[in-house]
């Protein structure tokens, strides 16, 4: 009988698969419109959020990004709405995005978000069709995924925004 090589831990560790990891945060209206900003950077609109730094926890990456882009720092971030694995594109590794639930804005919460670092030029409250028509595909699919999630009170699976199973 043979004795399976032993790999140095180092080499081990080395070898373990490494992923990037973006977090973002669902705001809705009592009518379940979604916020939806304006970056000053790209075409696209998004949802708050974004990419998560090193050693930083998904939870801690959405209220990091609530507080870049938004100004607020007093609403805790909430429960877990999606899991979205994104597959190697654009030159980008693969990837987790995981998407909160912000909870519910009214107009006295709109009139008092901030954009501090000029990273924002505007925000609205959007219907699913119209954050289609505003924001990537993937997106688009991420933001249904997670609108399902409210609904159903069940974190939804996906891979590129769609459900798994």
């Amino acid at each position: 009988m043979t004795t399976p090589a032993v790999v140095p831990v180092e080499q081990y560790v080395a070898s373990l698969n490494r992923k990037r990891t973006a977090a973002g945060v669902l705001f809705r209206d009592a009518r379940d419109k979604v916020l939806l900003l304006q970056p000053s950077y790209k075409p696209n609109w998004e949802i708050p959020g974004g990419a998560g730094e090193a050693d930083e926890s998904p939870w801690d990456t959405a209220a990091r990004e609530v507080a870049e882009e938004l100004g607020i720092t007093d609403r805790p971030v909430g429960a877990l709405l999606v899991v979205d694995y994104v597959r190697p594109q654009d030159g980008r590794d693969e990837g987790v995005v995981f998407v909160f639930d912000g909870g519910l804005l009214d107009e006295a919460d709109l009139v008092g978000l901030s954009f501090i670092d000029g990273e924002i030029l505007a925000a609205d409250l959007c219907t699913e069709d119209e954050a289609r028509a505003l924001v990537k595909p993937l997106l688009a699919d991420r933001i249904a995924s997670a609108l399902r999630a409210v609904k159903t009170n069940r974190t939804v699976l996906c891979e590129q925004g769609r459900p798994i199973g």
